[in-house]
């Protein structure tokens, strides 16, 4: 590019800012020259698009790439995609059932190469609008959860648990959406706020009289198996011991005592329901209490009963009718309370039991607890440690099979003659004979992996050759709260357990983006704010300027679109003050380098002082503070003092005022880089400006 773009008065970011990126991307590679410095990609999903949250996290990332660039590191940013198994596969059924079909209609082989054609056609557009943004990744490195090399590790991942006694497999009470028709790990759920019912049942007691439970599912009582009271309740202790009968059934109830039970909600009396509820499931293991199912995976009742077949609202219903038939109910109150519902589909979910495999955790979370402990992970800010710790050290085993078809199959061979009680975990089809029929017809498991199993395992799997080792563990990752647990967290333990180091050195939270009123964003509200618009109308920089220029390390930032404007209109004050440069500098004679103004010192001055605080405040990813900055220092300190003294004459040095725009270009390069770019190359420059030295 040559001076004369600066013909323009104006900077025209849709004329530069493709260009630009297409320019950059061969030198996204990592180099074999300088320290690594490795940054991880949150992989975003298959079925995502580019959304506020997407553009604040790798914004920052990106910024963070060029800084460490420019310090002299080899930076390292590798992008890659996750296949999202329920996400990807609820969006293929919604297209299927546009045609009148359902998945069951195609059969698993048709139906997964449906996914493979929507995942070719679809799949990599978050990627392509990521490009949009600036960001530095290496595009020759892409990888995607359901590459061959990123599924062998998964399939070997699961073998070594299982061989060292981690992974097993049981019948228990799940998460479960009717809708996708699989089970969900505790955080995959959300909780809507309901108004419903609280239920107040009387139960009898066998030798006379009655206790009365409170509950907000009826259908449930149905698989009652015990009462329960806190050993604490005073009130209610001396019923421990007695036999209640279930209404309806007349099931003989003990009345037992643990610490689990609630003494404050409803009557302080529980009704035990371990296959449907998780805490009463830890309940009956503690008392050897029997597992009886009367919902299904279709959320109807099972034939246990006389409601069998009934979807569970309508039971519900008729239950009540009935409970008050007997004289059985003693009030019903109006509350609101939380509702479990899918994340993905918003189906309200139902606890059933079911057979799945489980990791256990309770070795593996204190992995995780004592790389934070020992500081080989720091989290920042630190306020995030505590939700981590309480979460790890209240954890169930963890859930990571899916009965759905799209994902990384489980590596077990259930026997086709005995049914899956009869089963073989192998990568390879097995040759030896069931040990119950004695033949050996064995058939794979249609059942996959957790998402959040194979996203685990991002940080290593991602390497698929030994060359690459050398890029573990990365120094570098960034997350939203809401996956601290879900990923983060479970990342770390991967790696303590299968690399023997930590995969990361520093995890930093970024804020949640919310709207101006602090309300979280959301499209279907129509409070969302589609960052690809704003790119429209202001372009890149100016996104990546007023998003920063918002930013808090420690508080969520409210979007306000004006920053946006304000960064249009401090692109145009950069790229008119290098026209003045450019204008200006042929003009003067080189003068002694040791012959300095006033003018010169004290922008010399105000230079550095600005570059240690920028340092300080990027290290501790207070972008935003490190922008006002450098915006602060530009416009007044530079443009508004220091460029006004070279009109007419003036004995400031010319190389003092080439140095002086060159290492501002420098500094304003992380956070607006197209334009400082554009600049760069009117000095003579043909390579990135991010091969320039920080200091």
């Amino acid at each position: 590019m040559k001076k004369e773009i600066f013909e323009k008065k104006a900077y025209d970011p849709f004329e530069f800012e493709e260009k630009i990126y297409n320019f950059w991307i061969p030198y996204f590679k990592p180099r074999g020259k300088g320290k690594p410095f490795i940054i991880l990609i949150a992989p975003p999903n298959i079925t995502g698009s580019l959304h506020l949250g997407h553009t604040l996290q790798n914004v920052i990332l990106d910024t963070i790439w060029r800084y460490k660039k420019m310090q002299g590191y080899d930076s390292i940013w590798f992008p890659g995609i996750d296949h999202a198994g329920i996400a990807t596969q609820n969006v293929v059924e919604k297209e299927l059932r546009k045609e009148g079909l359902t998945r069951f209609d195609l059969g698993r082989e048709k139906f997964i190469d449906r996914v493979w054609q929507w995942k070719e056609k679809y799949g990599g557009i978050i990627l392509e609008q990521f490009k949009k943004l600036g960001l530095a990744l290496d595009w020759s490195r892409v990888k995607f959860t359901l590459d061959k090399e990123y599924v062998a590790w998964v399939e070997k991942a699961f073998l070594d648990y299982y061989k060292k006694g981690y992974i097993y497999r049981d019948l228990r009470p799940v998460n479960f959406c009717p809708r996708c028709q699989t089970s969900l790990s505790d955080l995959e759920i959300e909780y809507k706020e309901t108004e419903g019912e609280l239920y107040y049942i009387k139960y009898p007691l066998k030798l006379g009289g009655f206790v009365i439970i409170a509950t907000t599912r009826p259908e449930t009582m149905l698989a009652d198996v015990a009462l329960a009271i806190n050993p604490k309740d005073e009130k209610n202790f001396h019923l421990v011991g007695k036999i209640a009968l279930l209404p309806i059934i007349n099931r003989e109830l003990p009345i037992i005592v643990d610490q689990r039970v609630d003494p404050k909600f409803g009557t302080g009396i529980l009704k035990v329901t371990p296959a449907h509820s998780l805490v009463d499931y830890e309940i009956g293991l503690r008392h050897q209490l029997p597992l009886i199912s009367v919902i299904d995976t279709q959320a109807k009742m099972t034939d246990v009963s006389e409601f069998s077949g009934l979807d569970y609202l309508t039971a519900r219903q008729k239950i009540v009718d009935r409970l008050k038939e007997l004289n059985l109910i003693e009030k019903i109150e109006k509350i609101k309370h939380n509702l479990p519902v899918c994340e993905r589909c918003k189906t309200e979910l139902q606890v059933i039991p079911s057979k799945e495999w489980f990791l256990k955790m309770k070795d593996l979370a204190q992995l995780a607890i004592r790389a934070v402990k020992n500081k080989e992970v720091e989290i920042y800010p630190a306020k995030f440690k505590k939700p981590y710790f309480d979460w790890l050290r209240n954890i169930r085993d963890w859930c990571i099979s899916r009965k759905i078809w799209w994902g990384q199959q489980l590596p077990v061979w259930y026997c086709q003659n005995c049914g899956d009680e009869k089963y073989v975990v192998s990568f390879k089809k097995p040759k030896i004979k069931c040990s119950q029929c004695k033949k050996s017809n064995w058939q794979r498991t249609e059942e996959v992996f957790d998402t959040w199993f194979s996203s685990a395992l991002w940080p290593f799997a991602i390497l698929y050759y030994q060359k690459e080792k050398k890029w573990y563990p990365a120094d570098l990752v960034a997350s939203a709260r809401e996956i601290l647990q879900l990923w983060i967290a479970r990342m770390i333990f991967s790696g303590k357990f299968f690399m023997k180091k930590t995969p990361f050195k520093t995890v930093f939270i970024h804020p949640t983006v919310l709207t101006k009123e602090g309300k979280r964003m959301s499209k279907s509200l129509g409070i969302g704010v589609d960052p690809l618009e704003l790119i429209e109308k202001y372009g890149t920089d100016a996104l990546r300027f007023g998003i920063l220029f918002q930013m808090s390390a420690h508080q969520d930032l409210r979007f306000d679109e004006r920053p946006i404007d304000q960064g249009k209109k401090f692109l145009n004050k950069i790229w008119n003050a290098y026209r003045f440069y450019f204008l200006t500098i042929s003009k003067h004679k080189v003068l002694k380098e040791n012959s300095l103004s006033s003018a010169d010192k004290k922008i010399l001055a105000s230079l550095k002082i600005t570059k240690n605080f920028v340092n300080r405040k990027i290290e501790d990813f207070e972008l935003g503070l490190a922008l006002k900055r450098i915006y602060k220092f530009f416009w007044h300190e530079l443009c508004d003092i220091y460029l006004e003294t070279w009109k007419g004459e003036t004995k400031n040095n010319p190389q003092i005022f080439r140095q002086v725009m060159l290492e501002s270009l420098k500094l304003l390069h992380p956070f607006i880089p197209h334009l400082t770019q554009l600049i760069y190359f009117s000095f003579g420059q043909k390579k990135p400006l991010f091969f320039e030295k920080w200091q």
